[in-house]
């Protein structure tokens, strides 16, 4: 009499099954593609965060016609919108959420405070003012409706981003998807399992025997010795320990990975060199970032400010809100520009400061234009006027 294994007593019956229908579930595990947004989340949340950053570090000047005043909006803009937040934070949740969502509402209280709203309804007009009800912050929802007047309410307009992040292409993600597969294939120990035909072929029988084999899997996967007791009909057999393998590299991975920052930051505007860290041509790169993304949109935040603030009266008096990106220059490398502006009379001392993203001085000589000696008018026939005085000065 043939003596009984453990599988035998396991199983209990003799059918025979074939192989597919034992391991279906695990070859449809296996088979099936998972959607990597992983990379596509990473891309996003890296581009928005550093155009945020950017923006927090604006400087937020309120004019009244020629000084500028540091009254209560400059200290809500620059200092602390609301009790919970710095402005820095303020303005960081305010562009994650403008380009996020393509819009974002902001809400002065009657605290004077400015906060976000998580969510609203907007109830469209063509010839009256817009209403937003339903307006919530954090825990909070205004029982009133606000007009749009009364609200601060900025869209972001970029349909490209809003289709990449609403739409995008699962090719990239596969791509990725077996790029990293194939190099866990590369370190992944392989190993067949051999099981004689003559054990259970019902469906009780699958179950118990895939429960042997996790079993046995489990130990091998989890503790530094595993012991497996030899049964009649069952063989296991490793066929790579790891060691070898032509998988695809984790550099493929490093590329197909950038090719997701580079779309996303074209999108909104970001030279792939700032995001990536390569310093090649980074002064141009940056001006160009500055010229052509940052500053429209400070443009766009300081309209909907002016427009909400100020009456057109007042604006009409000089009063209004002046916004300054952050400064990308070095202002030891370009003083030579800076008195060639001021010395030719060009422009005043303050109007250079604030180009570099200074504050106005209160020195009244920086209101003025300034012209050395070596500028003088010439007239009709080219003669220097008061050349003689000039040159008696010289």
């Amino acid at each position: 009499m043939r003596k009984i294994g453990l599988l035998d007593y396991i199983i209990g019956n003799r059918e025979d099954p074939l192989i597919e229908d034992m391991f279906e579930e695990e070859l449809a595990l296996f088979a099936q593609a998972k959607s990597n947004t992983y990379m596509k989340q990473l891309a996003l949340d890296t581009c928005i965060s550093f155009l945020a950053r950017t923006i927090a570090q604006s400087t937020f000047n309120v004019k009244d016609g020629k000084t500028f005043v540091k009254d209560t909006l400059h200290y809500k803009l620059n200092v602390r919108p609301n009790l919970n937040q710095t402005a820095n934070t303020f303005w960081e949740d305010v562009v994650n959420k403008l380009v996020y969502e393509n819009e974002v509402l902001i809400v002065p209280t009657d605290t004077q405070d400015l906060v976000i709203a998580e969510s609203f309804t907007q109830n469209k007009f063509s010839l009256y003012e817009d209403l937003f009800s339903d307006v919530t912050v954090g825990d909070y929802t205004f029982q009133r409706t606000f007009r749009q007047s009364e609200v601060i309410h900025l869209r972001y307009r970029n349909e490209k981003l809003t289709k990449f992040i609403n739409g995008l292409s699962d090719d990239y993600a596969d791509m990725i998807t077996a790029l990293m597969k194939a190099q866990l294939r590369k370190s992944q120990v392989r190993a067949v399992i051999k099981i004689a035909s003559r054990y259970s072929q019902g469906e009780t029988g699958r179950q118990k025997i895939q429960s042997f084999l996790n079993k046995v899997y489990g130990a091998i996967g989890t503790k530094d010795v595993a012991l497996i007791p030899e049964q009649e009909g069952f063989e296991y057999d490793e066929k790579s320990d790891g060691s070898v393998g032509n998988g695809q590299s984790v550099d493929e991975v490093t590329k197909a990975r950038n090719g997701f920052f580079d779309q996303v930051a074209m999108l909104i505007g970001i030279p792939s060199v700032l995001i990536s860290g390569n310093m090649a041509d980074v002064e141009k790169q940056t001006k160009n970032y500055i010229r052509f993304t940052v500053k429209p949109l400070l443009k766009k935040i300081e309209a909907e400010f002016n427009a909400k603030f100020f009456t057109q009266e007042e604006y009409s008096r000089g009063e209004h809100l002046e916004v300054s990106a952050v400064s990308y220059y070095d202002v030891i490398e370009i003083a030579s520009a800076i008195d060639k502006l001021m010395s030719s009379g060009f422009a005043k001392g303050n109007e250079v400061r604030r180009a570099v993203g200074w504050e106005d001085s209160d020195d009244p000589n920086l209101e003025k234009h300034l012209l050395t000696k070596n500028y003088a008018i010439m007239d009709d026939n080219g003669n220097i006027e008061g050349g003689e005085n000039n040159a008696k000065e010289n």
